[in-house]
């Protein structure tokens, strides 16, 4: 249940929309496969803290820094993939499918336009490096010291990866094809679609700058997390129902001309 709770975080869902976006155009396959491989790079990290942790026991604690620098990798990721998605609608004819844009500049390097299996559990990897992400795989290390040792720290951060699976595996999965038939059905609604993905990644990440500024925000925001992973999903698929009616439009309009 925590992994699947995880798996809901709306900079997770929003990060792997904007990869499966970045990624549809030049290799379906691996976009419909985004979600899992950001899960399986996130949940290596886990049972690979959880297992050290066992060994250590007591001897270590996670360090607090780790709670803004996990903040501004998640922030980093999410605002340059919705520039991307955002500038690649700007920048395509108006005649052709928003077309896939590469990053130039060297920010984030090109973990920005991860197009290899590698690189998209590697941004899976570095979300990882969190204080709260951190702190639960902990959690699984003190529990399993208590109750049997290493074998059930493992077991617990199986059981975690594979609720983030589930979660953001279906979601990488969903979008994929939410984005297919967009492209399919028309020009409009590929944009729309492109700058529904990129606008959600640029609006996570401003959240994640708010939270981080200002307090009040972080404490309401607080226990909140399956709202906002909720609102994600909601808003890219009524941006699907929105983009296939505004491309039947015109042709309900041509036939009552023609009439």
């Amino acid at each position: 249940m925590l992994g699947l709770k995880h798996g809901f975080d709306a900079d997770h869902l929003a990060t792997i929309d904007g990869l499966t976006r970045f990624n549809m155009r030049s290799n379906p396959r691996l976009a419909r496969f985004c979600g899992v491989l950001f899960s399986l790079g996130h949940g290596s990290v886990v049972i690979a803290i959880a297992l050290a942790v066992t060994t250590l026991a007591q001897q270590w604690q996670v360090p607090r820094w780790l709670e803004a620098f996990g903040a501004w990798v998640s922030i980093g990721f999410l605002a340059t993939l919705g520039w991307v998605n955002v500038r690649a609608v700007l920048r395509a004819h108006p005649t052709e499918l928003v077309q896939r844009v590469g990053f130039k500049g060297r920010f984030l390097g090109r973990l920005v336009h991860a197009a290899s299996p590698g690189l998209v559990a590697l941004v899976g990897v570095l979300f990882a490096l969190s204080f709260d992400t951190i702190s639960q795989a902990a959690l699984f290390a003190l529990t399993a010291a208590q109750t049997g040792g290493w074998q059930h720290a493992l077991v617990l951060g199986c059981l975690f990866l594979l609720g983030m699976l589930i979660t953001d595996g279906v979601n990488g999965f969903w979008i994929s094809r939410l984005i297919y038939r967009a492209d399919q059905v028309a020009l409009v609604a590929s944009r729309v679609m492109s700058l529904v993905v990129g606008g959600v990644s640029l609006l996570v990440a401003a959240f994640g700058v708010a939270r981080l500024v200002l307090p009040t925000i972080d404490a309401w925001s607080e226990g909140k997390e399956l709202l906002f992973g909720a609102t994600v999903i909601g808003v890219v698929a009524a941006s699907f129902v929105v983009a296939i009616r505004l491309t039947r439009r015109p042709a309900a309009v041509r036939v009552s001309m023609s009439e």
